[in-house]
């Protein structure tokens, strides 16, 4: 490959992750004619359309898309490649990008960081704070932090935190006038405080299991939101029942402010794990990071 075929390639790369001539060309540090050019001699080289321009939007052909799919991947890869070389001269140094729910990021991967930073400067971190699935590769990450069964199988992943486990509570005033449930069947008569799955855009079934049988709740109540702690204040304001992690609603279970029912029916279950592409050759940075968050579980 002629070194300006390889600049082509990364021009129209930057272009169609950014959807735009203005931010890729400021991530590139050139011109934004420059870099319309460069693409436009890529698509004349190759005799094919790989970008739709409007006035307002820049997106992808279907064959940008398929040149986009090989190439954001190999480029990762070399840019992986360029990191560690990096690295090798001197302290673990780069950026690691993780993507992970805010439960996680608060009860394990801030405390494990603010432990290690201090100590190694040339190491930066940017967390991504989303409870829906993400594409790591496609979206540039390093690695993703997610509940263990939900770790896609082409995936290494590393298990970075406890078992954790559910707990279905309410204010003990919502229960003076509700009498609590006594299996998960009797939701349908109660108040629930819905969480909407950021990804999918549908709302969270409650999922209970007792004495190996399993079963999903679809609840209904006046309130939904797509974060815990707004859930845990609806319940203490008596505004109905939450399922939630255990660990969130500790100190209001201990107060006596949020009162457990169904416990017998919320077992443990796999907790957090860090998880990154196979084919991938972990930085020094990404391995220091890794190390940390495997001892803070």
């Amino acid at each position: 490959m002629k070194r300006d075929e390889f600049g082509d390639l990364t021009a129209f790369l930057a272009v169609a992750q950014e959807q735009s001539f203005t931010r890729a060309a400021a991530r590139l540090g050139t011109s934004q004619s420059a870099l319309s050019h460069t693409v436009r001699r890529l698509e004349e080289r190759l005799e094919i359309r790989l970008l739709t321009r409007t006035t307002r939007k820049v997106s992808v052909t279907d064959a940008g898309e398929r040149l986009l799919a090989r190439l954001a991947p190999a480029m990762s890869e070399i840019e992986a490649g360029l990191a560690e070389l990096t690295e090798l001269r001197d302290k673990p140094a780069g950026t690691i990008r993780i993507t992970t729910s805010e439960h996680a990021a608060t009860t394990l991967i801030w405390p494990a960081l603010g432990a290690l930073l201090p100590n190694y400067p040339q190491v930066h971190v940017e967390l991504s704070l989303d409870n829906g699935f993400v594409d790591i590769v496609a979206d540039r990450f390093d690695a993703g932090v997610r509940l263990g069964e939900s770790v896609a199988k082409d995936m290494i992943a590393a298990r970075i935190g406890p078992e954790l486990r559910m707990a279905a509570v309410a204010a003990p005033a919502y229960f003076q006038s509700n009498p609590p449930p006594k299996t998960p069947f009797d939701l349908s008569r109660h108040s629930c405080i819905n969480i909407r799955q950021q990804t999918s855009g549908g709302l969270y079934s409650w999922e209970f299991e007792k004495d190996g049988r399993e079963v999903q709740v679809r609840v209904d109540g006046q309130l939904t939101f797509n974060a815990s702690p707004l859930v845990v204040k609806a319940a203490q304001a008596g505004l109905g029942m939450a399922l939630v992690m255990e660990d969130i609603v500790a100190p209001m279970l201990a107060d006596g402010s949020l009162q457990r029912v169904l416990e017998d029916w919320c077992p443990n279950f796999p907790g957090y794990h860090l998880y990154y592409p196979s084919r991938r050759q972990p930085s020094a940075a990404f391995a220091l990071v890794l190390d940390a968050l495997r001892n803070s579980g």
